[in-house]
């Protein structure tokens, strides 16, 4: 069965086109139950992960005041998706030795990569919004 010329090229799954081959052992393709890059996709793509990486994308933000950004995120799922996103390397948790201790959160150059582009998502989507509502008044009206 032949492509449909307007499809889009597909994933490429050999390696990232910004980052270097994934280590021996470890599975580079997406699709693949197996796959190392899948648990990461889900922490950046979950539903307080985009916002909090497009939030530090603005600069080092203390954890209140990042939670007041990303309206609606409680205390202890903020912490998880910090957690998660410090652990995969997008997020570093600076701690400042001061009176009382003063935390902040900030892109690494990875996250900063990251983040960018979820921007452009974010800007994309909110630039298509009536677009969107017209396709879900249209759905729903079936």
């Amino acid at each position: 069965m032949a492509a449909r010329a307007d499809a889009p090229a597909p994933i490429p799954t050999s390696s990232a086109p910004d980052g270097p081959e994934p280590a021996a052992g470890l599975e580079a393709d997406v699709f693949a139950r197996g796959c190392t890059s899948r648990p990461v996709l889900h922490d950046v793509t979950g539903r307080w992960g985009t916002l909090a990486l497009a939030a530090l994308r603005e600069g080092p933000t203390r954890f209140n005041a990042l939670r007041r950004r990303v309206d609606g995120v409680s205390e202890k799922m903020l912490a998880q998706t910090l957690q998660a996103l410090e652990r995969d390397g997008f997020v570093v948790r600076d701690v400042q030795a001061t009176i009382p201790p003063k935390v902040e959160y900030r892109l690494t150059p990875l996250g900063q990569r990251v983040a960018d582009r979820l921007v452009d998502l974010i800007r994309l989507l909110e630039g298509s919004i009536d677009e969107v509502v017209a396709a879900q008044q249209a759905y729903d009206a079936r």
